[in-house]
This record gives structure tokens, sequence and C-alpha cells, in this order.
């Protein structure tokens, strides 16, 4: 077969779209309900004792971080389980057998999974501007991240699922790694309010540049350059593209 199989891409993508309409009440209200708790408990105990962070009212400094603590989450979720489902089931290799590529099977479920993230990101941007007045100062940028991180993510959770022996290990890096990481990453704070050590020690977890961009995007405030941000984003990206290029040209988890 020569040439880009749309066709194919289309019918994965299509596929994927439709188990996430299917469950549009796990994927789009539970995290809107959270993201509402989140306001009310941030937002009432933390928010009472502290006004604002580098000029910005506290309830909507939360905001980007998030979004995209949500967005890295879903992200490797969406993918890792989109992956490993095929494999788990054994329809992997009708797949395999199928007249499609390796990219061309990646372009489809990375897409899939990276538009519904784009989705959810939007929904949280939308259900907090009820609760607090947001501006986005740099619009174009905050496209750019929230696609970067969507797609990037989106990678790495392909890789998660292809990497994965069973439903335990899809959610050991997410839970274990991602989640803490986006914590201790400024989602909720300035890493300029902590210690100068722990704040040196901070500027090794790759998800506060990640954060800090997007926050940027917002509010034109970041405790580091945008372009550190951007390149950290990049970086992580090259990074995935490289070992998801290995996998396909191993067939690592894909053959056996």
């Amino acid at each position: 077969m020569s040439g880009f199989n749309s066709r194919g891409v289309w019918a994965i993508y299509a596929f994927e779209m439709a188990r996430f309409k299917r469950t549009v009440g796990q994927s789009l209200v539970t995290p809107v309900i959270t993201t509402s708790l989140y306001f009310i408990v941030f937002g009432a105990a933390i928010g009472s004792r502290m006004q604002e962070v580098n000029g910005v009212p506290y309830g909507a400094f939360i905001v980007p971080g998030l979004i995209m603590l949500s967005l890295l989450t879903q992200s490797l979720s969406n993918a890792s389980f989109g992956i490993y489902f095929p494999r788990f089931t054994g329809t992997i290799y009708e797949l395999l057998s199928a007249p499609i590529s390796y990219l061309e099977m990646l372009v489809a479920y990375v897409g899939a999974a990276a538009t519904k993230s784009v989705i959810l990101g939007l929904v949280i941007l939308a259900t907090a501007s009820f609760f607090v007045p947001l501006r986005v100062e740099h619009p174009v940028w905050m496209v750019a991240f929230l696609l970067l991180t969507s797609i990037t993510f989106s990678l790495f959770g392909f890789i998660i699922g292809l990497w994965a022996k069973g439903f335990e290990q899809l959610q050991l890096i997410p839970m274990l790694v991602i989640t803490p990481l986006t914590f201790l990453g400024g989602a909720f704070y300035s890493i300029e309010m902590l210690p100068p050590l722990w704040r040196q020690v901070t500027l090794f977890n790759p998800v506060v540049y990640l954060i800090d961009g997007f926050r940027w995007a917002f509010f034109g405030t970041a405790d580091v350059g945008v372009f550190w941000s951007l390149a950290a984003t990049c970086g992580f990206l090259a990074v995935c593209v490289a070992v998801v290029g290995w996998m396909f040209r191993t067939g690592y988890r894909l053959k056996n």
C-alpha cells in the first residue's frame, strides 16, 4: 500500500471517539464535579487566607493547574487504554494485519486521545469561569500549550499502553508518578513561595515547566521563562516520539 491510509485512520479515530461519547458521564461530568469541589475546598479554605499570588486572585491562579492536572492524567489514561484494550482482547492482530501502518495507527489513537483531552480541558475552563473571573492574555500560546501537552502525554500514554502487562500497570505511572509530580509542580501554589532549597529541587520536576508555561499564557506571569517551558514540552515530545519509534521498529509488545 502506498500513500496515507486516511480512511483507516479515520475508522480507528471514529471508533475511539464513539467510545468517548458512550462514557460521556464518566468522561466529562465527573471532571466538572471534581473541578467544582477543588474550587469549593481550595477557594474557601485557602483562598480566604491567601487573596493573591503574583498579583493574580488565588481562585483564578489555580485554574491552569487544575486544567493541566486533568489534561495530563486524562491524556495518559485515554491513550494507554485505547491501545491496551486491543492487546487485551486480541483484536490488535486484526489491526496489524490490516492495510494500515504503525504511523497511521499512532496518529489515530494519539489523535483521538488528544482530542478527548482538549475537549476536557475546555470544559474545565468553562466550568472554572463560573467560579472566578478569568482572562487569557496570550490565547495563541494557551492553545499551543494545550495541544502540545495533550499530544505529548497521549504519546506517553500510548507507550504505557504498549508496556503494560495488566490493568494495574496502566494506572501505576499516572497515579504514583504523574499525579504527585503535578501536585508538587506548582498546580496550586507558586514555587516562589517555597524555601530556596526546595525551590531548586522543584525545578527538576518537569511538570513545573508545563504548568508554568500554561499559567503564563493566562496571566502573563510565571516562575520560569516561557521558552524554558516550551523547550521542556518539546523535549519530552521528542523523547516520546523516539521511544515509540523504537517500539515500532522492534515490534515491542505488538507482536507477542
